[in-house]
């Protein structure tokens, strides 16, 4: 009989309706969002060096790899004729130096003529005409001096020109560094009459600088001084750390195969890293997270807990699962959030049970 009433009571029990309630306890945990990105890696100080003389390469002191000091010599460029050009600058300005000192001779003797007929005028020795002929010849001997005096000048110049291009027929480096590409050859020849022909490019890599490219749905939260980390393709397991330097204000223009249609907008954003070791190379591509928020051991709830109260901007509603299984409803303060989780400031305590799902059934049975 015990038995019969029993097997009863549950079966009336397992038919009754039940709400069955999906909770989350609120728990300590970390909080962090952040905002991916792809980047380049580059080389934040580099120079593209170039000729500014025309001629045929005779030597490459230097090979991609290899570390340059401030002023090294890197390459030579055939010189000869530059050499006879400033041989024939200096020849000429001998000669003009050679008719100034006899120009000036010419000068001395004029000046003696015309004192000498102005003492024999006055003297009644001599006609006015021929004073007004001394004056004359010695105004056009002064004149000649003056004429050689800014060839001499002018030639000067010009021999100063033509010295410092000779000068560039030598090639050293405008900075430490490593030199990344060559791209000429011993025994090529470039012309510098229409463009500056590029020679090689050398760049410090002891500091690099990563441009990441951020969508325009995201750039708004990316503002100098932000931590950011990141890792390479090729080394994944390791990650770098540094903080946004610079947003670029306008996004790069796009190039030939860029379909202006289906193009998605990006800023560029850079920040540095140091490269004392070697490991990050120019070209490489990086994964980059913008670390936009972060919290370490805070009470986090789950999202999907919380839903939006209208009333007021940073509250939200909360339903909580009290110990004799009924509920309520509470309004709650949140700070920091990430895509699951929010901070939680001020409504719950340490371990209360917050309802994520809940699902009713018309007989308790079927929730087993």
């Amino acid at each position: 009989m015990t038995l019969t009433v029993t097997a009863g009571l549950f079966w009336w029990w397992s038919s009754r309706p039940v709400t069955v309630y999906k909770t989350e306890p609120l728990a300590t945990g970390n909080i962090e969002a952040v905002v991916a990105a792809i980047g380049t890696v580059e080389p934040r100080d580099s120079v593209n060096v170039g000729v500014q003389v025309s001629g045929q390469i005779t030597y490459l002191h230097v090979k991609p790899g290899d570390t340059v000091e401030k002023g090294q010599l890197l390459a030579e460029i055939d010189a000869s004729v530059l050499e006879a050009v400033v041989d024939a600058g200096r020849a000429e300005l001998a000669m003009l130096k050679a008719q100034l000192q006899e120009r000036q001779a010419q000068v001395t003797l004029a000046s003696q003529q015309h004192k000498r007929q102005q003492r024999l005028f006055v003297d009644g020795a001599t006609p006015e005409e021929e004073v007004q002929t001394a004056q004359a010849n010695l105004t056009v001997a002064m004149a000649q001096v003056k004429q050689l005096q800014a060839s001499i000048q002018q030639t000067q110049s010009q021999h100063k020109a033509d010295t410092a291009r000779l000068g560039y027929t030598r090639i050293y480096a405008p900075m430490a560094g490593t030199v990344l590409t060559i791209d000429v050859k011993e025994g090529q020849t470039l012309n510098a009459n229409y463009q500056t022909p590029a020679l090689l490019q050398i760049a410090d890599l002891s500091t690099m600088r990563i441009q990441a490219k951020v969508s325009e749905a995201d750039i708004h939260r990316i503002q100098p001084g932000l931590p950011v980390r990141f890792n390479t393709l090729g080394n994944s397991e390791r990650t770098w750390h540094s903080k946004v330097d610079q947003v670029l204000p306008a996004p790069p223009k796009p190039t030939a195969e860029d379909s202006t249609e289906a193009r998605a907008v990006t800023y560029t954003v850079l920040f540095d890293v140091n490269n004392h070791d070697g490991a990050l190379m120019p070209g490489m591509t990086t994964e980059t997270d913008f670390v936009v928020t972060a919290a370490n051991d805070v009470p986090v709830a789950p999202l999907a807990a919380l839903m939006p109260e209208s009333s007021a901007n940073g509250l939200y509603l909360a339903q909580v699962l009290l110990p004799d299984g009924n509920t309520e409803q509470r309004r709650i303060n949140v700070g920091r959030r990430d895509r699951l989780r929010v901070e939680v400031l001020a409504g719950l305590q340490p371990g209360e049970q917050m309802v994520v799902s809940t699902r009713k059934y018309a007989r308790r049975r079927d929730s087993w």
